[in-house]
């Protein structure tokens, strides 16, 4: 398929115009150099191939894709018998920064095109007391912090992601509900966490931009699963297919708030005895009798697996309660889906030493017969899934539609 210089601006927004068809087809350029395996660097006849367009064309799009920084010239590619062409590769020399919000820690990270995680910085801070304002300023000076680390690894900052435990509406940069922080219907500025950024900032929830990083790093054949994200609170994100599945409002998922124990305790989203109130971290620390107030996260999860490893009576009974809760909110939710995979993240990965036992045993017992040990696995990203995934999705929206950048 040939393509056709484009219109003017005028026209390039009209749709089946010129323009749109250029768009397209530099789209599929590029999303065929990303899709390469790691340290093959297709040339332009050979995306001509994989793309079907002419070579021409493929010659014309990639001069414009070299032109706005997102390829790079990367020595040759043999293409059989005949010469070696020119090989191409995403710029390692752009990025973006993943973020995020959680309820006792910030955290920022330098992910490259490609999908690097070259940087990471965690600053550990109660978000609880705190508005959005301080959280946002405190963030944005982690960011600067990471963003001056990418230019001494000479990576220019294209954009960012942003992570919050809470549901979202990205569109209008809304935090809907935070309870755990507090926030609710709070409409936040999140590019200004990163000025002069091209692409700007995005907002995500945490817990599905964990899912989403682990579909890019976990083994090709786990495509339907359930990610569940252990922090102060529980979050879920829902794999269908190697894609996320939120539901029409883009809440689906939330396994936290499955209610476990109908007469428990309150929860912060006003409900009662839903699963975070058993197996969140706070309520795991408060039942092992470690104060989670009074020390930082990494500490009081470094005391409760002290704890845990001296077989204390009050730590292991509190994990193993998280654990069969835990089983019963995972029961549950899996029959409605009809998705019979698990991935643990955050806390309940650290725990599963202790954890594992009681959550296959309540599985075991509230849905018989529908889970093997294997199909419950731990996080492949860790404590880095949440950044990742809200770079690595602002990367994908950038290979979609590299026009952004383009002049």
């Amino acid at each position: 398929m040939a393509t056709a210089p484009a219109l003017p601006a005028t026209a390039a927004g009209v749709p089946g115009s010129m323009g749109d068809v250029r768009r397209s087809n530099t789209a599929l350029v590029l999303g065929a150099v990303a899709k390469a395996p790691a340290g093959v660097h297709p040339s332009r006849a050979q995306l001509a191939t994989a793309t079907g367009l002419t070579k021409a064309s493929v010659s014309s799009l990639v001069l414009d894709l070299l032109d706005a920084g997102l390829l790079r010239e990367a020595g040759q590619s043999q293409q059989g018998r005949g010469r070696p062409g020119v090989g191409l590769e995403l710029n390692p020399a752009r990025g973006v920064l993943g973020m995020e919000i959680n309820v006792d820690y910030i955290a920022a990270g330098l992910v490259d095109l490609s999908g690097n995680l070259l940087v990471h910085e965690v600053r550990e801070q109660d978000n609880r007391s705190a508005g959005t304002g301080p959280v946002l300023a405190a963030l944005a000076g982690l960011a600067g912090t990471v963003r001056a680390a990418a230019g001494e690894h000479g990576v220019e900052v294209l954009g960012g992601g942003l992570a919050v435990p809470g549901l979202v509406d990205p569109a209008a940069a809304r935090i809907l509900t935070a309870p755990n922080l507090g926030w609710a219907n709070v409409t936040l500025e999140p590019g200004a966490v990163l000025p002069g950024a091209p692409l700007g900032v995005s907002l995500f929830n945490e817990a599905n931009a964990a899912a989403l990083a682990e579909v890019r790093h976990r083994p090709k054949e786990g495509s339907d699963f359930l990610f569940v994200s252990g922090e102060v609170g529980v979050g879920g994100g829902l794999v269908i297919g190697s894609e996320l599945f939120t539901g029409p409002e883009g809440h689906a998922g939330e396994v936290g708030h499955v209610v476990v124990e109908p007469d428990g305790t309150g929860c912060s989203c006003g409900g009662t005895g839903c699963l975070e109130t058993v197996a969140g971290q706070d309520a795991i620390l408060a039942a092992a009798g470690i104060a989670a107030d009074t020390r930082t996260r990494s500490a009081s999860m470094a005391l409760l697996v002290q704890a845990l490893q001296a077989g204390e009576p009050a730590a292991l009974a509190a994990v193993n309660r998280a654990g069969r809760y835990l089983g019963v909110a995972l029961a549950s939710t899996m029959r409605v889906v009809n998705i019979g995979s698990v991935v643990l993240g955050g806390h309940f990965a650290v725990l599963d030493p202790w954890l594992r036992a009681p959550l296959l045993a309540s599985l075991g017992r509230y849905a018989p017969g529908r889970f093997s040990p294997e199909q419950v696995t731990l996080s492949v990203v860790g404590e880095s899934g949440a950044l990742l995934g809200a770079a690595g999705s602002v990367v994908r929206s950038l290979i979609d539609a590299p026009h952004l950048l383009q002049s």
